[in-house]
This record gives C-alpha cells, sequence and structure tokens, in this order.
C-alpha cells in the first residue's frame, strides 16, 4: 500500500532567485502541485538568499548532481546560457524537465506546450513514459495563439498584424534595474547604464537593441513567431507580428489587427474572444494595461473597429508576463505527472 508521500513529487527550480522561477514558485504552492518538496536553486551570485516556501525559510542552493539527484521534476526557469550549462544533469539523474528559459527548443523530441492553447483546439500534447523534457510556450505566443483561434469563430480571419510590447522584465532583473537606472540619472543629467540593452529604454520604444546588447530583440522576435506556428499549425493564419521594447517593467501588451472577409459586429467579435482565460474590458476602469493586468491569471481584452476598413477590428490586450509563463509551466508538468511514475520519494 502507497503511503502519502509516494504520492508526491520532488522539485526543483533551477533560478530559484530569478523573477521567473519566484512567480513559479508561488504559482505551484497556490496550485497545490503535489510537490512533497520544492528545492530552490540558482547560479553562484544567488547563492546563500533566503527564500520562503509555504510557511518555512529555505537557503538558495548551488545547481549540481548532488542537489539534483532523486528530483522528480526540475524546472529550469534560468537564463538560456546556464540552462544550457545544468540541463543534462537533471536529465542524468533522471528527473523530468520543464524548460521556461527556451534553451531546449532546438532539442529533438522536446515539444513546446501551451495547455492553454491545446485545451482550445480539444488536442492535448500525447505524453508517455518516455517523455521527459518539454519547453514552455513563450507567453506572446501562447496569447497571440488562443486569440487568433477564438477570432475565427466569429468568422474567418482574411490578415492579422500583431504589434508586441515586451516589458523589461523579460530580462530578468538585471533589465529592471537597468531601466529603473536609466530613469533615475536620466532626471538627474547623469550617464546611462547600458549594459543590458545597449540603448536608452528609459522614456523611449525600440525595435531593436543596441550593438553592446547580448540579447538581440530580433531574437526574441523570431522565438515567437516559431512558437506562435507550431501553436497554430493549419488552425488559424499566421499574423505579421513585430516586437517592441517597451519602458515598463511588467506586462506584455498587445495592439492586433484583424481582418475578417465579412462584416460582422464588434460584440459579435467579443463573444467570440470571450471565455476561459480571457477577461474582456467592458468600461474604461476594465481597460488593458499594465497596471490592470498585474497579478492576474487572465488575458484583458478591449475591441474597437477600424476607423477606415468596415471589416477590420483593432484588439488592445495585456497578460502578466511573469504570471503566464508560470502557469504554463505548472500547467505543462501536471500533464507530464500524469504519465510519470509517482515519486521517487520512499
Amino acid at each position: 500500500m502507497k503511503t502519502e508521500t509516494q504520492n508526491l513529487f520532488r522539485v526543483a527550480i533551477v533560478g530559484g532567485a530569478t523573477l521567473k522561477g519566484k512567480e513559479l514558485k508561488d504559482v505551484l504552492e497556490e496550485r497545490n502541485f503535489p510537490a512533497t518538496e520544492i528545492k530552490l536553486l540558482d547560479d553562484d551570485e544567488s547563492l546563500g538568499q533566503l527564500e520562503r516556501i509555504q510557511d518555512e525559510v529555505t537557503l538558495v542552493q548551488p545547481v549540481g548532481r548532488d542537489q539534483l539527484a532523486q528530483m522528480d521534476f526540475t524546472f529550469f526557469a534560468s537564463d538560456e546560457a546556464f540552462t544550457r550549462k545544468k540541463w543534462k544533469l537533471a536529465r542524468e539523474a533522471g528527473s523530468a524537465i520543464v524548460d521556461m528559459s527556451y534553451a531546449l527548443e532546438a532539442e529533438p523530441n522536446v515539444p513546446i506546450c501551451a495547455p492553454w492553447v491545446e485545451r482550445e483546439l480539444g488536442k492535448l500534447t500525447h505524453f508517455t513514459l518516455e517523455s521527459s523534457s518539454i519547453v514552455t510556450a513563450h507567453p506572446a505566443a501562447v496569447v497571440l495563439a488562443l486569440l487568433l483561434l477564438r477570432a475565427r469563430k466569429a468568422g474567418e480571419v482574411r490578415s492579422s498584424v500583431a504589434s508586441v510590447f515586451e516589458p523589461v522584465s523579460e530580462q530578468g532583473r538585471n533589465g529592471m534595474d537597468e531601466l529603473h537606472e536609466q530613469t533615475i540619472n536620466l532626471l538627474s543629467f547623469q550617464q546611462m547604464p547600458t549594459s543590458v540593452f545597449g540603448s536608452q529604454v528609459a522614456f523611449n520604444m525600440l525595435d531593436r537593441y543596441g550593438l553592446t546588447s547580448a540579447h538581440p530583440l530580433q531574437v526574441t522576435e523570431r522565438r515567437i513567431a516559431n512558437h506562435l506556428g507550431k501553436l497554430l499549425g493549419q488552425h488559424a493564419p499566421m499574423p505579421a507580428i513585430t516586437l517592441v521594447q517597451a519602458p515598463v517593467f511588467h506586462a506584455h501588451t498587445f495592439s492586433i489587427y484583424l481582418e475578417l472577409a465579412k462584416g460582422i459586429s464588434a460584440d459579435d467579435l467579443s463573444r467570440s474572444l470571450a471565455g476561459e482565460h480571457v477577461q474582456l474590458a467592458r468600461t474604461p476602469e476594465d481597460s488593458p494595461s499594465n497596471v490592470n493586468v498585474a497579478g492576474k491569471d487572465e488575458i484583458l481584452v478591449a475591441v474597437h473597429r477600424d476607423a477606415v476598413h468596415e471589416n477590420g477590428f483593432w484588439l488592445w490586450a495585456a497578460v502578466d508576463n511573469l504570471r503566464l509563463a508560470a502557469l504554463t509551466a505548472a500547467d505543462c508538468a501536471t500533464a507530464l505527472a500524469a504519465v510519470r511514475p509517482h515519486g521517487k520519494v520512499q
């Protein structure tokens, strides 16, 4: 007869001190993910930091074979480079891997996972006992896929264009610190730090980073398009996409243009978009914004007709990027847990 702990999993979060890692920890606790242990691991700079898990305080530990031994699930909320250095340790330990850093997106037999979109299509990713790794879909790709799939219920979408506005928190705490320091230094007429973005982000909009940036914006733009293409498949046409760096700390926002093949009302389109994970704005106070969406699980959406094209509509949408990334990772792990032997805990 199985004990209670044999029905639970041991979990490691690599990047436990990062913005993504902390949000993931909160979501796993809120969702009561069946974990008997959540271990926080990170790079040397974060070692020894104190973090709270439920009612207990824990130390951030290094990433090594001993720390990953007996882990059933390892979430990689670290940056791409760190994941590439460490992910094989988790694989060698027999742990299932949920990659939130996208480092494994080009690895063979590692699917791009977006349970919200899969449920919308009624076509869940098929996992087996041999399934060991998942890459979570980019939050912007999840939002675009879900809204485009819903929009087709109102009528054929002839063409679509999406402008995605990126928050600096996608570059982690370093990105947030640089925007903060740039803002202060600009207002006090001091030289701005530019090590993350290679250019001024404060009070500015960018379609590309400066030459000194180690993370070109175009790489993220191609990633969003690649993930979106895999999520949509043949179910909806791909939109034209552009990614813009916005001077905001949190939340992706979207300006999406849809051209429909036939005339419909804005209410008809709104009704097609409504449903699980989507909250429609009914009043100006509910309008999607970086502030209004903070901490919410839903995508906030407002719909209005184009001023020139009779069959054209604009969607203004917002989503908490860190929250959606964590929700996607937790849902992916839950799906993978259903086919894995219950924990190694004895």
